[in-house]
């Protein structure tokens, strides 16, 4: 699988990343020539090779003639619809408009159709954000990661007046994502590549496995004490491995004087509150003391809240935290019918192939103690069942011989 990942070192906007995917090999004139699909005026292209701090890079200007009318929502879809670019790309672009423009209707007390695109939905706009789509179908990418984003400071001018930084639509469109701040004033990541950023990325974080092929550097208009660049990889995933790759922060303590009787209440909040997993380690500590190392994996998301929930229920006064990844394979749910009644039975797949089951322990539980039997005939009942609704699936999919 082909994938990219944006190494947002410096932030992130529509042009830097425009650039970013020409410096990494997406050729001009096809891609120029896929743009002009929009029908879309009043614009031109200038593409220049820059040095950024002595780094080499691409930057693009989307340079926009006078008088060029703001547009709604549903005209910006309308343009992008009635193009012919390839479905794809029309959906995904028209994906990336909706987002930013719920976004800027939420700080500004209005709905998505009645925001006028001004700075973030002009002509500029527009080919930031169809332009990215049609690079990375043209580079073949199939998915999309991204860094932590970095946030400065201060203030920017645009049409509602004086606005802090990071723009409130930036802020908005970030919720949920890991984010630095960077004691630099001025815009790191602008609404237009927040918006196409997290609408693309299927996660962000550390760099993600893969065969690096082509890099690129495409370059922001601003100086600051640190090259303005945004760095683009492509590469491949290794095809035996079709998992998906996850950034999750794990954060951990040692603890030597809690009441043992405090860790299955801890434990039960933990996961109440977000983490994916929690466990134990007994180790030998100072003074030769036995205690144990408390491990809680979790979304970045979710580790502040999870980090004071800790503090708050246990006697650690310090907390080790680090981003880690994960392969985690596709996963669903399915309910079976046992003799002994419904059973929800967990499927993770590799590529499609049934890797593992585990029936849902709650629901083997209760059946077992409602039916009076032993747990784990629930459990093998569960399994059977499952199995015979596979070969049933797999019979209706091959059709009659």
């Amino acid at each position: 699988m082909r994938i990219a990942y944006f190494d947002c070192f410096a932030g992130a906007s529509g042009d830097m990343i425009l650039g970013a995917l020409l410096d990494a090999g997406l050729e001009p004139g096809v891609w120029q020539g896929e743009l002009n699909k929009l029908n879309l005026s009043g614009y031109e292209l200038k593409i220049d090779r820059v040095q950024r701090q002595g780094l080499a890079a691409t930057a693009v200007r989307v340079l926009v003639s006078e008088g060029n009318p703001e547009r709604h929502l549903a005209e910006i879809e309308e343009l992008i619809g009635t193009s012919q670019l390839p479905t794809e790309v029309k959906e995904t672009s028209v994906e990336v408009f909706r987002r930013l423009a719920m976004a800027e209707a939420k700080v500004h007390g209005t709905t998505p159709d009645r925001i006028h695109f001004h700075e973030v939905g002009g002509v500029d706009a527009i080919i930031d954000i169809v332009g990215s789509v049609v690079g990375l179908q043209l580079l073949g990418v199939e998915e999309v990661y991204a860094s932590t984003l970095p946030l400065g400071h201060g203030f920017v001018d645009c049409a509602h007046g004086r606005l802090p930084l990071p723009a409130p639509a930036t802020v908005e469109l970030l919720q949920g994502v890991p984010v630095v701040s960077r004691d630099v004033e001025g815009e790191l990541v602008t609404p237009t590549g927040a918006a196409i950023l997290t609408t693309l990325a299927k996660d962000f974080g550390l760099f993600p496995p893969m065969t690096v092929e082509k890099i690129g550097y495409g370059a922001g208009q601003r100086d600051f004490p640190f090259p303005n660049l945004l760095r683009l990889l492509v590469g491949t995933t290794s095809p035996t491995l079709d998992a998906r790759v996850e950034t999750l922060t794990l954060l951990e303590a040692n603890i030597d004087d809690l009441n043992p009787e405090f860790y299955g209440h801890l434990m039960e909040r933990l996961f109440a509150a977000g983490a994916l997993d929690v466990y134990l380690t007994p180790v030998q500590m100072k003074k030769n003391r036995p205690g144990v190392v408390l491990s809680v994996a979790c979304p970045p998301a979710q580790a502040e809240a999870l980090a004071a929930l800790v503090f708050a229920e246990t006697t650690t006064i310090g907390l080790r935290r680090q981003e880690v990844q994960r392969w985690a394979l596709a996963r669903e749910r399915v309910e079976v019918e046992t003799p002994y009644g419904t059973v929800g039975v967990k499927v993770a797949r590799l590529g499609g192939k049934v890797m593992t089951t585990s029936p849902e322990y709650e629901d083997c539980r209760r059946l077992a103690l409602e039916r009076g039997v032993p747990l784990k005939e629930v459990y093998v009942e569960a399994e059977v069942a499952f199995r015979k609704q596979m070969d049933l699936s797999f019979e209706a999919a091959k059709g009659p011989e």
